[in-house]
């Protein structure tokens, strides 16, 4: 019989082989677990197994996320309630479950600036993530800026292909910053690619009727655009005063 110690060096040896590098990690601390408590060699295995694939859905998730470029990590649990206006926790939770991304739905945050838009944005991006589906996020003035350049390169094909495959698109503060004819066109032709296919998240401080002056005046092309968007879309409103100013006010009467 092999001596314990060349076994477990053995079977750290495979580990690596196969890739399995949490096996590796964990060898010692789950056979201290499996002689104390008499586990059989298919109980071991068993957790050996299970560590693994839990590490493997970890890293998976936490590649998810990074390539997902978030400006920055925002939960669910983080986000409070209490102070947000006319948001209904029950949807947001309901929504968190991500079943409109498996219906190719489409979700708008729409209202003033400050309020939580981008924050739920985020979140839910972080919840499509963990159930491991491929996110990205842009503001939206930065995409319109890619395709635009993308277009100038002769490159916008493989740009929108890119795009095409995320499962959930987040854009951001579409309407801070106002299009040309050219930028609404492009934007206008990715939401057609994904309508009923792929998931969109639009957050914005504009009311529907005022997204023309984000496209350059032109309320054919806007009104096509917002037919594709809101047919499947879940409208979420947020109101009140910025959640920031709210702080600080806050903070000075504390003071």
């Amino acid at each position: 019989m092999k001596n314990a110690t060349v076994v477990n060096e053995l079977i750290r040896a495979h580990a690596k082989a196969l890739k399995m590098p949490a096996v590796a990690k964990s060898l010692d601390e789950v056979l201290r677990r499996a002689e104390k408590e008499k586990w059989s060699y298919g109980d071991f295995l068993n957790e050996m197994m299970a560590i693994e694939v839990s590490s493997r859905n970890a890293s998976a998730v936490r590649h998810r996320i990074h390539d997902a470029h978030f400006p920055e990590m925002k939960t669910l649990d983080e986000f409070d309630f209490k102070i947000a206006e006319g948001l209904e926790q029950a949807q947001i939770g309901e929504l968190s479950k991500c079943a409109f991304v498996e219906r190719h739905d489409n979700v708008v945050f729409v209202g003033p600036v400050g309020t939580g838009k981008t924050h739920l944005a985020i979140a839910l991006g972080v919840e499509a993530a963990r159930q491991r589906r491929h996110v990205a996020f842009y503001r939206a003035a930065d995409l319109v800026r890619q395709l635009i350049e993308a277009k100038t390169t002769h490159d916008l094909g493989r740009i929108e292909r890119r795009i095409f495959r995320v499962e959930l698109l987040i854009i951001d503060e579409l309407g801070y910053v106002p299009f040309e004819r050219q930028g609404g066109e492009l934007l206008f032709n990715l939401f057609s690619q994904r309508h009923q296919r792929r998931s969109t998240i639009v957050t914005t401080n504009l009311a529907f009727s005022e997204w023309p002056s984000a496209f350059g005046g032109d309320e054919k092309l806007t009104a096509a655009l917002l037919d594709r968007l809101a047919e499947t879309a879940t409208v979420v409103a947020t109101k009140g005063k910025s959640f920031r100013m709210r702080r600080r006010a806050a903070g000075g009467k504390a003071a």
